[in-house]
């Protein structure tokens, strides 16, 4: 199990944007980077430095993906048909973390994998504790019985933070989302401007 040492909240400053899309983040505060540095003048970008920072704010998005794990989904993707860059936004959304989250079983994506690594979701009832699990079209994903009160739980429900995906049906009562389709990039809701083509670019040099 891989762990984020660094503040999960540095990564915003880092890239000078609200990446969770957060009330929290300290970029609505301090648009600066982090460091006694951080309020520099920024300097021209190359076009590598924008792959790397492409590749660095999706990395960084989906919580506690390490490089290597990161690379292999990439990798994944480029052998797939179609199109690389939705394919691996398609894989992204499909590891089992990403499900707990859009389905709003809780507040935000470190917790959503934490939540799973701990055994409280099942898939088609049984308990899955991977949260890099890939999720298939038509599969069930719920909250387990003795879980559905957490105190967790309860404030993601309870929040309008975010709104459901069209791509995951949730029945919020029963705590379960049915994944009904693979998203394309332009479906995924988030918070900031991704640009996967960038990744591919950045992977492919």
């Amino acid at each position: 199990m891989s762990k984020r040492h660094s503040a999960k909240y540095k990564i915003d400053r880092r890239m000078g944007e609200n990446l969770w899309g957060r009330p929290k983040s300290p970029v609505n505060q301090r648009s600066y980077g982090p460091g006694q540095h951080g309020q520099r003048r920024k300097q021209k970008v190359s076009d590598f430095g924008l792959q790397l920072r492409a590749k660095q704010k999706l990395k960084g998005y989906y919580g506690n993906l390490t490089e290597k794990q990161f690379s292999r989904t990439y990798e994944e993707a480029a052998r797939r048909k179609g199109n690389t860059a939705e394919n691996l936004v398609g894989l992204l959304e499909s590891r089992l973390d990403a499900i707990v989250y859009r389905a709003k079983f809780v507040p935000t994506v470190f917790a959503a994998r934490q939540f799973v690594n701990h055994g409280h979701v099942t898939v088609n009832g049984k308990r899955v504790n991977i949260a890099s699990y890939r999720v298939k079209i038509g599969d069930v994903v719920a909250v387990r019985e003795k879980s559905r009160n957490m105190a967790l739980v309860l404030e993601a429900v309870a929040s309008a933070e975010r709104d459901f995906c069209e791509y995951i049906t949730v029945d919020a009562k029963g705590l379960s989302a049915t994944f009904v389709r693979v998203p394309e990039l332009a479906e995924v809701p988030y918070p900031v401007k991704m640009e996967p083509n960038l990744v591919v670019e950045f992977y492919a040099s």
